[in-house]
């Protein structure tokens, strides 16, 4: 283990600072002289102590700047601690780079006292801490404020970010308790302070940047979460960021028009979740690889997509959409992910092809999907897909009101055969009796001539009894509905989907716990 290896080193100074105060105690109690008799001996005695007592250093020191480094890689609280019991990292706390505020990393119990004695208590430690530190060299301040937040807490936190946000920081965390009345000062990210910034991430707070602002030349990676800001109040902080390179917007009501200059050529990542008065979403930035976005009806023009390998779209009529429209725009994409509430149309067959596509899910959501649409025309993604490897399709419903093939055990349809050499797993969560459900897994099973593994589970509890994490033991309560198209969907797999299984290819089913919701007492 090298001289640089921090735990080592923290060990060491550990045992020498224990050393220390028991020496320190016997030279107090004239077991020990206050000088080392002689020289050159590795315990030595220094004179530089506070209220006129003889300070006893054990061992060659540290120099400072290892001691600093040390301090430095600790998380918050550990530095805190070790600052108690060592004078040379007491000094280096003093100036400590990173410095995370939220009632974790500052030990307030929530059961041990009321939520206004809380808020009192971090309040008064950010403000001990802050008031102490001398405000050079901070690299990273995260402040996770809760509860509460009244006019005392928005002037604590503009005193508290005056402090800390100086030339150098670069990484700033505001996440503030949900509807708090606070504007963000963005007068301290300007003369210069800005330009070391590479994070910033803000949650529920007011921000208005301003072209004034100037560049943000270091900045990489913004992440708004229900900010109160605008298009246009975005796009003046965009278009000086060159160097962004992930851009994460989430629940901020106020944007319409987000415009994604061409500026943010480093720009690779793109999420815009749940963002309700969201319109149009226009990007200029050519080289995007990945794109998450989750809302309603938005005009989307992202521009140049050939570099867009990995998608995340929903919303209601995505399979759609993503079927029709993105084959042209987007031939090079790898991973596809669908989500969609209800689809008013069946996917159709196309011609237009997604050649490098590896993996695929698509997620239909909903109490009860449209019973109209037809699963089996799924099979349009199959045959456009000539390098799809993993399928993965999750039907979950509470309520299943597609035709059974119970109710209609008519000849099962056989689509054009087609051969696919690629594919090589495929999994259906909340797999039910549907029978449009039944003929298109039976179509893969009959044509998919590489596939190697199918799972297919029946509904099943949101919490189930052996998570580590579900205390209970028992598994989330289903519906009685639930419980018994699980028993048809198990039915139906045994008597269509099974015997067409080749031999070359592992059939796992995933049935309802039995212990948890004793079916067979149905």
């Amino acid at each position: 283990m090298g001289l640089l290896d921090p735990k080592r080193l923290i060990s060491m100074q550990r045992q020498r600072d224990q050393d220390w105060r028991r020496r320190q105690a016997q030279a107090r109690n004239g077991l020990i002289s206050s000088r080392a008799k002689k020289r050159g001996s590795p315990f030595q005695l220094d004179d530089d102590s506070q209220d006129g007592e003889t300070e006893l250093y054990l061992g060659p020191r540290l120099p400072e700047d290892i001691l600093c480094h040390i301090h430095s890689l600790m998380p918050m609280e550990d530095a805190a601690r070790v600052s108690c019991v060592s004078r040379a990292f007491l000094r280096s706390w003093r100036c400590h780079p990173n410095l995370a505020f939220s009632k974790e990393t500052l030990g307030l119990n929530k059961k041990a006292c009321g939520n206004d004695e809380l808020a009192r208590d971090f309040s008064s430690k950010v403000d001990n801490i802050l008031k102490k530190h001398s405000g050079i060299g901070v690299k990273a301040l995260k402040i996770h404020m809760f509860n509460d937040f009244n006019a005392k807490d928005s002037c604590n936190l503009d005193s508290w970010l005056q402090i800390a946000v100086t030339p150098g920081i670069e990484e700033l965390t505001v996440r503030l308790p949900f509807k708090a009345k606070y504007n963000f000062p963005c007068s301290l990210l300007s003369n210069g302070s800005g330009d070391s910034i590479r994070y910033l991430h803000l949650a529920c707070c007011s921000f208005r940047p301003t072209a004034k602002l100037g560049w943000f030349r270091s900045l990489t990676r913004l992440h708004l979460n229900f900010v109160r800001t605008t298009g246009d109040d975005l796009g003046c902080l965009l278009s000086s960021s060159f160097a962004l390179e992930r851009l994460e917007i989430r629940y901020c009501n106020r944007i319409v028009c987000l415009k994604v200059p061409c500026v943010l050529q480093r720009l690779s990542y793109l999420q815009v979740l749940d963002c309700e008065g969201l319109k149009v979403i226009d990007s200029e930035a050519p080289n995007i690889s990945s794109f998450w976005f989750h809302g309603y009806d938005v005009q989307l023009s992202l521009g140049e997509t050939l570099k867009m390998k990995n998608l995340f779209i929903a919303f209601s009529g995505a399979v759609h959409y993503t079927r029709m429209e993105l084959p042209f725009s987007m031939p090079n994409l790898e991973t596809l992910t669908i989500v969609s509430g209800s689809e008013m149309a069946d996917t159709p067959m196309l011609q237009s092809k997604f050649l490098h596509l590896k993996n695929l899910t698509i997620i239909l959501t909903a109490v009860s999907f449209s019973p109209g649409y037809d699963y089996i025309s799924l099979v349009s993604f199959l045959d456009a897909c000539p390098s799809l490897e993993n399928f993965d399709l999750d039907v979950t419903h509470r309520a299943m009101e597609h035709v059974s093939i119970f109710t209609d055990p008519s000849d099962l349809r056989r689509m054009r055969e087609q051969h696919h050499h690629k594919m090589k797993s495929m999994k259906i969560r909340g797999f039910s009796s549907a029978k449009s459900l039944v003929e298109l897994t039976c179509h893969v099973v009959e044509s998919v001539t590489s596939l190697e593994c199918l799972t297919l589970e029946t509904c099943q509890s949101s919490s189930r009894c052996w998570l580590p994490w579900n205390k209970s033991g028992k598994c989330t309560p289903l519906p009685m509905g639930v419980l018994i198209e699980a028993q048809r969907a198990l039915s139906a797999i045994r008597t269509y989907i099974e015997p067409k299984v080749p031999s070359t290819v592992k059939l796992h089913v995933v049935e309802t716990c039995s212990r948890c919701h004793a079916v067979e007492q149905l």
